[in-house]
């Protein structure tokens, strides 16, 4: 009787967790579509506030210098 609980158990906590991956894929594969459509809107705005990451500052220039700071 212990081994019969003991393997529904197991059953049940897999199932679970089954479940539970996979609805993290989904909601994965949701975020990633919001970030892709996101970055497609940011490089469609156009100007010198067209940056990939919001934290990298913009140059007074308007362009990113690769180089780094001097």
């Amino acid at each position: 009787m212990g081994i019969i609980l003991l393997v529904l158990l197991l059953a049940l906590i897999l199932g679970g967790l089954g479940f539970a991956v996979h609805i993290l894929w989904w909601i994965a594969l949701i975020v990633l579509v919001i970030w892709l459509i996101g970055f497609v809107v940011r490089a469609g705005d156009g100007g010198s506030r067209s940056r990939w990451y919001r934290w990298l500052p913009a140059r007074p220039g308007g362009a990113a210098n690769p180089a780094g700071p001097r």
